[in-house]
């Protein structure tokens, strides 16, 4: 599955994992990236894959 919101363009982001002796390793944070059925602009329903902060913003209208 994608790791990029179709709507924001929210992707990975890469930073270091420190542990309690400092040594610091490489690691990924992914969003929470949902496959949803929306409609588009001639009203045909489609899969897109949206972040859960854009569902929960309302920045897609939902297919049923």
């Amino acid at each position: 599955m994608a790791t990029v919101c179709e709507v924001c363009g929210k992707g990975k982001m890469v930073g270091h994992s420190i542990s309690h002796s400092h040594i610091r390793t490489k690691r990924t944070w992914k969003p929470n990236i949902q496959q949803v059925r929306t409609r588009n602009a001639k009203g045909t329903p489609m899969r897109v894959n949206v972040c859960t902060s854009c569902l929960k913003a309302n920045k897609i209208i939902k297919a049923y």
